[in-house]
């Protein structure tokens, strides 16, 4: 008999010196009319688009081990660097950690259990206003196995 748990790891924080923070200020939102039965492309999703029109490419890495996923996540950022791009990231998120616990004996020591886990640690990045060329670098990027890569334009 086999049980299953998933459970997320908070990624650890690095201790930086105190930064002051600039206030951002608040947007003026206006409210909207509709008449019924027809609807806004600005609402699509449920929420508006921005009038710049900025087009983030957003990259979700996965892999079973961090070193792995940390040189293929670097791998990744020199090429858009290279190409001029703006990005935001690595982002380190919740470590997911699958556990099984499973019988060690079948007949005579059934009570005892033995554990394992499974680690997927991921990272996000953010390609703001990527050109074509950084799309197509990033395209054509070998990247090592047990790495999955997750490709979302919003």
């Amino acid at each position: 008999m086999t049980t299953t748990e998933t459970k997320t790891k908070k990624p650890k924080m690095l201790k930086t010196p105190a930064v002051k923070v600039a206030k951002i200020p608040k947007l003026k939102v206006s409210k909207i009319s509709l008449k019924k039965g027809k609807s806004s492309p600005s609402l699509r999703a449920g929420r508006p688009t921005s009038g710049d029109g900025k087009v983030v490419l957003r990259i979700r890495v996965r892999a079973y081990e961090n070193k792995i996923l940390d040189s293929s996540v670097k791998q990744i950022m020199d090429t858009a660097v290279r190409y001029d791009a703006v990005i935001v990231g690595p982002v380190p998120l919740p470590t997911e950690i699958k556990k099984y616990t499973v019988n060690r004996s079948p007949f005579i020591y059934k009570n005892t259990r033995e554990q394992f886990e499974i680690r997927v640690h991921k990272r996000l990045i953010d390609i703001v206003n990527p050109n074509a060329k950084t799309i197509e670098a990033l395209t054509n990027l070998s990247l090592p196995s047990g790495v999955d890569i997750d490709v979302k334009m919003l």
